[in-house]
């Protein structure tokens, strides 16, 4: 086990997922951050090159036209600037945005005050548009293909729906499950678009225009120190960075270095790496519970007390992409990565509880 290794009982109890540093999606201590540091237009846009191309070419098309926008569709892991593409969406397009949830719109009706108050040209925002129900997407059909609406204001066999007709707008989806959508939804986003992990070096910037919006003075190799640890994620890395102002302003003389990063990045339980603390018991329980696998997600979620759907949208997904965890037909596995990362011998499995580092 390396020197600086952190002992780690694999089936401690664990902190609820909702209250990982790490977790890509928003919490409440990042609202008042998100409001300052997010960029205001797609000038302002840190990394996703083709994305961001791709949007600007069809927003200025737009405006040439004197158009609204077509419907966008964004999908990508949580964390990586959706809802803030939305925002600049309307601002590109000099109209206003209105924003809900999928889960809210519970009935046709939820929908239909946001449809009646659009405007020519406004955006629609609706997060995790996945899990609106099926009743309110198929109500969204009509509204997004030929703008109008028939709606009942009251219920039953003879009661005659009103056709109320919509002005153009651009609704704006954002999903981290792509698949879960029905392809008639789907079809209908003339615009999808996917985001993909930042890289280390445009996460690096990330953090550096933040720290001059914040007032922090931030070394090239403590903003890259930070960006490492941050899981390819920009939310990630501003929350970081706001820990890391904190311990540097306690700890040391305000300054982030590399040393003072690493410190009290450490001290919050990232890993240079970037895993913490669930990632590192998820990947400890499939190699000493389950003999480095394969082993199946309801498995791995009972073992840990945790629900499956969390570890496969918030955990597995960094894994995967540096490569500690294989998903196959049978289950998931253990890289040798993992096992290197973790400092147990690769083929060696264990009946006792390992000691994982950090």
């Amino acid at each position: 086990m390396p020197a600086d290794a952190v002992p780690l009982d694999v089936h401690a109890g664990l902190a609820p997922t909702r209250e990982r540093l790490l977790s890509g999606h928003q919490q409440e201590e990042d609202e008042q951050l998100v409001l300052s540091l997010r960029p205001k237009r797609l000038d302002e846009c840190i990394g996703q090159r083709a994305l961001i191309e791709r949007l600007r070419i069809a927003i200025t098309a737009a405006r040439q036209r004197g158009e609204a926008l077509d419907h966008v569709l964004f999908h990508g892991p949580p964390g990586l600037g959706k809802t803030t593409l939305a925002h600049i969406i309307a601002r590109e397009m000099g109209s206003e945005i209105s924003t809900t949830t999928g889960p809210t719109l519970e009935r046709p009706g939820d929908l239909m005050g946001l449809l009646t108050n659009q405007q020519e040209g406004d955006v629609l925002f609706v997060d995790e548009i996945h899990r609106t129900p099926r009743a309110v997407e198929e109500f969204l059909y009509s509204a997004m293909e030929d703008f109008y609406v028939n709606f009942s204001l009251d219920k039953g066999a003879y009661v005659k729906p009103l056709k109320f007709s919509l002005p153009r707008f651009t609704l704006v989806g954002a999903t981290t499950r792509a698949g879960a959508l029905t392809a008639p939804l789907r079809e209908r986003f003339g615009i999808q678009l996917h985001f993909d992990f930042y890289a280390d070096e445009e996460l690096a910037q990330i953090v550096t225009r933040s720290a001059e919006i914040l007032g922090v003075e931030v070394e090239p190799d403590g903003a890259s120190e930070i960006a490492r640890r941050s899981r390819g994620t920009p939310r990630i890395a501003n929350r970081l960075l706001n820990r890391v102002r904190d311990y540097a302003e306690v700890r040391a003389d305000g300054r982030i270095t590399q040393g003072v990063a690493d410190d009290a990045l450490r001290l919050e339980g990232v890993d240079g790496q970037g895993l913490d603390k669930l990632d590192r018991s998820f990947l400890g329980t499939i190699i000493g519970t389950y003999d480095g696998g394969p082993v199946g997600i309801e498995a791995l979620g009972a073992t840990l007390n945790e629900d499956s759907d969390t570890l496969v949208d918030m955990v597995e997904p960094f894994l995967l992409k540096i490569g500690f965890l294989a998903r196959t037909q049978s289950g998931r596995r253990a890289t040798k990565r993992a096992y290197e990362h973790l400092g147990v011998a690769f083929g060696a499995h264990e009946e006792k509880q390992l000691g994982l580092p950090m």
